[in-house]
Order: structure tokens, then C-alpha cells, then sequence
């Protein structure tokens, strides 16, 4: 009974202290997803490189606003008839699961010829681009913890 115990412990605690990589961008930062303020979301985006695993994190009020996924040219040509997805809750998060451009509008009308689209392009992640994380000292308290506790507390 005891190595049960013992093993399910370990077992949750290699659960408490698995490491995630995935980053989460909240589209346009502090004004989030609006037609105020002329933000451009495609400078947004400069600068930032998305992974599989990321999360697009979309804020905005939901009376007002939404997200649709759509195809290639029906961003390029503002067309929200036919959307691939649409989200309305006004705090969406899109878990990015594929490589390639994920393509949102606003679907209100005249929202997306003023700029409330973005246009995201996920890559994959390569092994040399994942940096080695160097335990913290927490980590290293934790494990000695878990050690004793494994030990069944014989010293």
C-alpha cells in the first residue's frame, strides 16, 4: 500500500513540475480587440514569433465585436459571410495547433476595412530554438522534499 501511495506522489508531483513552453499573446496588448485607437495589428504582430502550442488570447466587448477565422481571401477582401470559425464570448482563446497564417476579422460591419483584422503565422519549434531551463533553487528544494518523502523518511 505504501509503494502505491508513494508512487502516485511521484507521479503528481512530476505533474506539478512539468515546464510549458507555449506563450500567450493577448491581441493587441493593453487595447486588446477594437476598432479604437487606429491600432494596426499587423505592426502587432511584428516582432513576435508564434509557435505551435501558442495561445491568441482575443479581449474585447462582446456587443460590439468578434472574431471569425476566415481563408486567405476572405481576409484580404474583409469577407465575413463565410468564416471558418466565429467566436463571440469577448475573451477567446485560440490554442494554435497547426503551421501556416491564421487569418481573423471582425465581423461587424466596416470593422475590418478600418483594420480590425491581424494576420498570424505560426512555426513550428525546433529543438535548437527551445532553450534548456536551468532548475531553480525551488526545484531544487522541491525535489529533496519529494527524496524524503520517497524515502519513506529513513535516514
Amino acid at each position: 500500500m505504501a509503494l502505491i501511495e508513494r508512487t502516485m506522489a511521484l507521479f503528481l508531483v512530476m505533474a506539478a513540475l512539468q515546464v510549458s513552453f507555449a506563450a500567450v499573446y493577448k491581441v493587441g496588448d493593453s487595447a486588446g480587440w477594437t476598432t479604437l485607437n487606429n491600432i494596426d495589428y499587423n505592426k502587432w504582430t511584428a516582432g513576435k514569433t508564434f509557435h505551435l502550442g501558442d495561445i491568441i488570447l482575443f479581449e474585447y466587448h462582446s456587443d460590439r465585436h468578434n472574431v471569425m477565422q476566415v481563408s486567405h481571401s476572405d481576409y484580404n477582401s474583409c469577407n465575413a459571410s463565410s468564416p471558418i470559425i466565429t467566436y463571440t464570448t469577448g475573451n477567446d482563446s485560440i490554442t494554435v495547433n497547426m503551421t501556416g497564417h491564421y487569418y481573423f476579422l471582425c465581423g461587424i460591419p466596416t470593422h475590418c476595412q478600418v483594420g480590425q483584422k491581424v494576420d498570424i503565422e505560426v512555426t513550428a519549434v525546433t529543438s535548437s530554438m527551445v532553450p534548456t531551463p536551468s532548475p531553480s533553487p525551488s526545484l531544487w528544494l522541491s525535489m529533496a522534499v519529494f527524496a524524503v518523502f520517497v524515502s519513506g523518511f529513513s535516514f
